[in-house]
């Protein structure tokens, strides 16, 4: 096993890389297909981009394991041992990605005996390159980062999403959250990428985060991020954060997640 010294540095230079074809290719006109709903989009860039990281991290450390989006969904099992093991999400944000909207990121995490040890958000548009390592804090550009310090709902500005699901019982409990959120926080926000939401709170500029129906290669870096920059990751009902449930709720403070984890109507969907 390499140190994480040794990978940081290479998935750093990686990261770099793949975000150069991202902003190079984002402008360009896409022929995206469907996964699971005529939403759930992907393009040969997910793909290329996940191999481009595979690829690279592989020739550096061939016994590191890998679960990706890409190839999860053509079938590959994703499975979490404690084998050193890259979570990556090639382009968080496709449907962004697909429309030029430029709030797309690479998203990598890498996990040893099961902890996240590194974590990796990067917007190659906005040039935003959020970075963590487990005890030793969080940054946007080399910069350090801190969460809020907003304990109430009522001060808090929330990141929330639609998602991709088309599922009347996950659209109905959105909805639900909808209503019952917009009078009780001071703003909602969404950027369509659930790696960057979640960097939205550790950078401070929003205070919560919370989705249902998102994978472990959307949060797993995100999660690292948010913890290092002081914040909190738990589940949505209240409970310890899981990273194959689907579910997150993130915030600047326990107190906040907590109170938040109170309103919330639940959804439970297939595990990963």
């Amino acid at each position: 096993m390499a140190n994480t010294d040794e990978c940081y540095i290479a998935v750093l230079h990686l990261v770099k890389e793949a975000g150069f074809v991202v902003k190079e290719k984002i402008n360009q006109p896409q022929d995206p297909m469907t996964k699971s709903s005529e939403i759930d989009l992907v393009t040969e860039w997910d793909q290329k981009v996940e191999k481009l990281l595979i690829d690279g991290i592989s020739s550096k450390f061939p016994d590191h394991k890998f679960i990706g989006e890409e190839g999860t969904s053509l079938g590959n099992k994703a499975e979490l041992t404690n084998a050193p093991t890259w979570i990556i999400d090639p382009i968080d944000g496709t449907m962004n990605f697909v429309h030029a909207f430029p709030h797309t990121c690479i998203s990598i995490a890498l996990l040893v005996n099961k902890i996240t040890e590194i974590g990796v958000v990067y917007n190659p548009i906005s040039e935003q390159l959020f970075t963590a390592r487990r005890g030793q804090g969080a940054f946007l550009n080399g910069a350090p980062i801190n969460v809020s310090d907003v304990k109430e709902l009522s001060k808090a500005l929330l990141m929330m999403e639609m998602g991709t699901s088309r599922d009347p019982e996950k659209i109905k409990v959105v909805l639900e959250n909808t209503n019952k959120l917009i009078t009780k926080v001071q703003g909602t926000r969404s950027l369509g990428s659930a790696a960057l939401n979640m960097c939205m709170v550790a950078l401070g500029g929003a205070d919560a985060d919370f989705e249902f129906g998102i994978h472990s290669w959307d949060v797993a870096a995100g999660e690292l991020i948010v913890k290092e920059a002081g914040g909190v990751c738990i589940d949505p009902a209240g409970g310890p954060f899981d990273l194959n449930s689907r579910r997150v709720l993130c915030a600047s403070t326990m107190e906040l997640a907590q109170e938040l984890s109170k309103v919330l109507t639940q959804y439970y969907p297939e595990r990963d």
